[in-house]
Order: structure tokens, then sequence, then C-alpha cells
């Protein structure tokens, strides 16, 4: 594997480069302390011995925790990779993450701290959109 073709090559790879480290950090912690998780999206935070049985709250975090790892990996490799059809293929589904967790938000599913996973996803769709639009008027 030749690794010295590796680099960042344009806006949209540091835009896809910047979230994937973000996402794979995110996701560590998680996986650390999914308690900083909850508390980071406003929700509420029980001791073990106070959480009822059948509550799967941190299971659900891990996994979530482990996709955002995964996730993290994948974009930091295809922005190294300047992998543009990729970038592309995240764009409109960032949005629609964006849109399903604020629609969690406004129904009371979950609570307002979780918009800010939803503001993120939106930025990164924006700043990974507009990059793309960028470039290709520049060719």
């Amino acid at each position: 594997m030749n690794f010295s073709n590796w680099r960042i090559r344009n806006a949209s790879s540091l835009t896809m480069f910047v979230f994937g480290i973000l996402a794979f950090l995110f996701g560590l912690v998680g996986l650390i302390s999914p308690e900083t998780v909850l508390s980071a999206t406003n929700m509420e935070v029980l001791q073990a011995g106070e959480r009822a049985t059948g509550d799967y709250t941190l299971t659900f975090i891990t996994a979530a925790s482990m996709a955002s790892v995964n996730m993290g990996v994948y974009y930091v490799l295809a922005s190294l990779n300047n992998l543009k059809i990729f970038y592309r293929w995240t764009v409109p589904f960032r949005v629609l993450t964006f849109t399903v967790f604020t629609l969690a938000v406004i129904n009371g599913i979950a609570p307002a701290g979780f918009l800010g996973v939803g503001i993120w996803e939106l930025v990164g769709a924006l700043a990974t959109g507009l990059a793309l639009y960028y470039e290709a008027k520049r060719t």
C-alpha cells in the first residue's frame, strides 16, 4: 500500500478530514465515558445502581459511539484519498441526519441538547457542499 499519496488536496477534503477527526474523538469519548456523552447532549446521567432493569441507555451510547469511531475513520481515509464521490454522498445524508435529530427535539423525543448533534451535522454538510460546489466551478 502506497501511503505517500495520502494527503489533503483541497477544501472539501479538509472539511471531511476535520469532521472525521471530530467524529472519531467524540466516539472515543463515548466508549470511554458514556456519561460524558449523555451530559454533553443534556440527557440525565444516572449512576449504574439507579438504572432500571432493562435500561439499555449505555448500550445504545456504546453502539452510537462505536459507529462514530468507524465513521470518523472512513471520513479521514476518504479525505486522505480525495474520494469526492463519497463526499457528495455524505452531504444529503448529513442534512437528513440534521432533520431527523431536529424533529426528535421538536417532538419531545430528545432533549434540546441533542440539537447540537444535528447542527454539527448540518454545518459539516454545508461546509463540504459549498467546498465541492466552489471546487467544481474552478475546474
